[in-house]
């Protein structure tokens, strides 16, 4: 507990004073209130005040003529505090303290951070009757390290329109201690007593010297049964720890009318005077163990914003991997019917007018066709459009059409997930994102203890080995998706629409990777396989067996039987695996095979990453690019924020270490 003063816990305080608001306004937590609540306490009771030097605050409070100024007067030895007449004359707080706290630098806007304002100096008794600004006055009779509060009646008005509850409520607030003073009249109102107890122990836990005014006639017995009444009220069955002094005042007519000062008798035999307590009272001490019970209690707070963030930040990343898993799957259904035979095409071109001047000759003597490749031309007829296990390849003079068939169906999907509130995926269950996806929502699912069908949830699908994820959109985008509904829709269709045949076509990029592929392949070909009729008669034919006989999936196509590439990292989420159907290669030697993967597999490569970066470059500049920006930079920004307040909860934690 000593370690509160150090300036590593004040460091840390002030990390977490930005960081935990900085969290809410990036995650949208909704929290602004509680937050709004937690850094006042933050700035009013702990940052302003973590100094051994510090004075204590003894704030007298109250019941409409209960003798609260009567009180004060008597405390400071002059009658500044009006009193008599009726419940609720006074309406400012008034401060007093000793010149020598006055004159510590920062000391009053330090004392009144709670009330938002600085106090003005008591120049005339009546300004009290009057709301405003708190006021302050110097006197030599209070204790040097003490500043006394007088406060208005907090229970004048009807239920719900009290006068004074909210300044009361910020003089309670910037109190150490308490002295309550109460009648017979009220001292078991328990409205009254749950509005200071709320003050007093829902952060911190702070003490209390208790005053009871009564007539003379009342025995000693009934008065500190009477107070500790009210003690319990207050603290609960922990009264006792928590009481410093009872002492009663026995009603004066003089002294209700201001004419004599309140003389106050301790109940129980263990009390001083109340002047004396308070004194004598270890300053360093008790506010070591006040500032360390209210830390505890901030803490408690910041490890429930912390873990609301987190569960936050998980939600919007489970949004983020949902989107991204359906623009993968948008981007792919796209890509249907897109004629992969045009780039085998074009390396064959870029591989002839490369050819060495010996295979040029041959080719002309038309010795580069052989057996096998016999087979190859008699089988590529039979050869059929296994993409997902639709149907058989279409005509190529169809392909156009169903390119844009297939976009404007992939792309209107596409749309709808993303303005939607909820977005619905199904995944493969070998698909690395599925369990990481389905991690997030157990945990999330435990954290917030959800029931039954409450998104995020999981339901088996009625294809084997596949689930579907059902994901609430989170409000970090809704402000992007509301502009992505406001947008033309049918414009944005057409302008997609206009870029098929860029999409289609060679693009520069993909004829520069054609001629280094060229490049590089005959660089690694040995001279006997340079001259070898077999691998340049099969260049001659492949392009017409290809056509558009290829698949895509999120799953290693273990065991199929074609050409598979690895398409890695493409949508930032996982991995795509291309299977390329050839036709049957009977009679080819296992060499030649060999070579022909070797050589189509990268061409299938740079086809497929061109042609679907193509694709999902459109997908993100007109439909989800903005709400993906906003959620992955949520997401850092999150991270980094979670990180900091989890490492300054931790440091703030050795404070309030015995």
């Amino acid at each position: 507990m000593k370690n509160l003063y150090k300036q590593n816990i004040t460091d840390a305080l002030k990390i977490l004073r930005r960081c935990i608001p900085g969290v809410q306004d990036r995650l949208r937590l909704g929290r602004s209130k509680d937050i709004a609540a937690w850094t006042k306490i933050v700035d009013g009771k702990l940052l302003t005040r973590l100094s051994p030097d510090f004075p204590i605050i003894a704030t007298i409070c109250g019941g409409g003529s209960s003798g609260k100024s009567s009180l004060f007067n008597s405390m400071v030895g002059e009658h500044l505090s009006p009193v008599g007449g009726s419940a609720g004359l006074n309406r400012r707080v008034l401060a007093s303290m000793h010149r020598e706290i006055f004159n510590r630098p920062n000391t009053l806007s330090s004392l009144f951070e709670p009330f938002g304002c600085l106090p003005n100096p008591l120049k005339d008794t009546k300004d009290l009757t009057v709301s405003g600004h708190p006021l302050y006055v110097l006197s030599d009779a209070v204790p040097q390290n003490l500043v006394l509060m007088d406060t208005p009646d907090f229970d004048t008005g009807a239920k719900g329109t009290y006068i004074n509850r909210d300044i009361t409520l910020n003089a309670l607030e910037s109190c150490d201690i308490l002295i309550y003073v109460f009648t017979n009249s009220n001292y078991n109102n328990r409205e009254n007593t749950d509005f200071i107890s709320e003050m007093l122990t829902g952060i911190g836990m702070r003490k209390c010297f208790l005053v009871y005014r009564v007539y003379p006639s009342f025995e000693t017995e009934e008065v500190q049964e009477h107070a500790m009444t009210v003690a319990r009220n207050l603290y609960g069955n922990d009264a006792d720890r928590y009481v410093l002094g009872i002492y009663r005042a026995d009603e004066d007519n003089t002294v209700a009318a201001g004419k004599r000062f309140m003389s106050l008798h301790p109940v129980r035999k263990t009390d001083h005077s109340l002047i004396t307590a308070l004194q004598s009272m270890d300053s360093r001490e008790l506010r070591l163990e006040l500032l360390s019970s209210i830390l505890k209690d901030v803490l408690i707070m910041a490890v429930d914003f912390l873990e609301h963030a987190r569960t936050s930040r998980d939600e919007l990343r489970l949004y983020l991997d949902a989107l991204q898993t359906a623009q993968s799957h948008c981007v792919r259904e796209a890509l249907k019917h897109f004629p992969m035979d045009r780039v085998v095409k074009r390396f064959v071109e870029i591989w002839t007018l490369t050819d060495p001047p010996y295979v040029k000759a041959m080719r002309k003597t038309g010795k580069v066709v052989e057996l096998p490749f016999k087979v190859l031309l008699d089988t590529q007829k039979k050869v059929k459009n296994i993409f997902s296990g639709s149907k058989n390849i279409e005509p190529q003079q169809d392909v156009t059409d169903k390119v844009e068939e297939d976009l404007v169906t992939a792309v209107n999907n596409m749309h709808y997930k993303t303005v939607n509130s909820e977005i619905s995926v199904s995944t493969n269950l070998k698909d690395p994102v599925t369990r990481k996806m389905r991690e997030a929502v157990e945990r999330i699912r435990a954290d917030k203890a959800l029931k039954n069908d409450q998104n995020p949830h999981i339901e088996p699908t009625e294809e084997k080995g596949f689930l579907t994820f059902f994901v609430s959109a989170h409000p970090v985008v809704f402000q992007e998706q509301e502009k992505l509904r406001d947008r033309d829709w049918k414009s944005v269709l057409e302008f997609i629409l206009s870029r098929r045949d860029v999409i289609m076509d060679l693009s520069q990029g993909i004829e520069k990777e054609l001629k280094d592929l060229a490049k590089d392949f005959r660089r690694k070909m040995g001279i006997w396989n340079k001259i070898r009729q077999t691998f340049s008669a099969f260049l001659n034919v492949v392009p017409a067996t290809v056509a558009v006989t290829y698949i895509l999936s999120t799953g290693d196509p273990v065991g199929a039987v074609g050409i598979k590439v690895k398409l890695t990292g493409l949508f930032g989420l996982h991995d795509l695996y291309a299977l390329v159907a050839i036709p049957a290669t009977t009679g080819l030697k296992r060499a030649d095979q060999k070579q022909i993967d070797d050589m189509l597999g990268p061409i299938v490569q740079a086809w497929l990453n061109n042609k679907l970066k193509e694709v999902k470059d459109l997908f993100e500049q007109e439909i989800t690019g903005a709400i993906t920006w906003a959620a992955k930079n949520a997401v850092d920004e999150a991270d980094t924020l979670i990180n900091q307040i989890q490492a300054n909860i931790e440091a703030c934690g050795k404070g309030t270490a015995t």
